[in-house]
């Protein structure tokens, strides 16, 4: 993929909390951005690109019922207490 350059502006504090946030989370200023803006992709479903949707997507049918998951909960693990 072709990369070009981005010149944004942004308050002080805000790229500093952004960059202390990089360093501590082991990863870059670019890779956060590129990330946000992919989210932004999925207007329609704004969880969709999320780490856990993403893991959990498919288990349960997209039109079943709160009742039919806690029945499914209830055979797979037992009455809950």
């Amino acid at each position: 993929m072709e990369q070009t350059k981005l010149t944004i502006r942004l308050p002080r504090g805000l790229l500093e909390d952004a960059k202390r946030y990089a360093h501590d989370h082991h990863t870059s200023l670019t890779r956060l951005v590129a990330g946000y803006l992919r989210q932004l992709q999925s207007k329609d479903d704004p969880l969709a690109g999320a780490p856990v949707v993403r893991r959990l997507s498919g288990i349960l049918q997209q039109e079943a019922s709160v009742e039919e998951y806690h029945l499914h909960l209830e055979e797979k693990y037992g009455r809950q207490a």
